[in-house]
């Protein structure tokens, strides 16, 4: 099975930094790896992602703060998360453009559970 597992999040006051990490395992092939948010009663919204060769991409709220960087080896993707605001109050989500080893014909994005960060202000 593939599994997503983040990790990082908590608690923290306005202005301060986190960094999330994300470890995919029984996965292969891997492209895109992103991070995603939800705040509630609000829509899942990108709010990073990165491809195997480095290209990036921001949503506009989190351009300048945030840092999306991935190790290919090891599967994982991280998110450095600087001069936090209450409106980066959400469950953060990481996901992962793969195969499901060894099923090689199949490709699909796969979810982690979610961490929580919340920022205080």
């Amino acid at each position: 099975q593939v599994q997503l597992v983040e990790s990082g999040g908590g608690l923290v006051q306005a202005g301060g930094s986190l960094r999330l990490s994300c470890a995919a395992s029984n996965i292969f092939s891997v492209n895109v790896m992103g991070w995603y948010r939800q705040a509630p009663g609000k829509q899942r919204d990108l709010v990073a992602a990165i491809n195997r060769d480095g290209t990036t991409n921001y949503s506009d709220s989190v351009k300048g703060r945030f840092t999306i960087s991935r190790d290919n080896a090891k599967n994982t993707v991280y998110l450095q998360m600087n001069s936090l605001k209450p409106e980066d109050t959400a469950v953060y989500f990481c996901n992962a453009d793969g195969r499901p080893w060894p099923f090689s014909r199949e490709r699909n994005n796969y979810w982690g559970q979610g961490t929580q960060v919340t920022v205080s202000s």
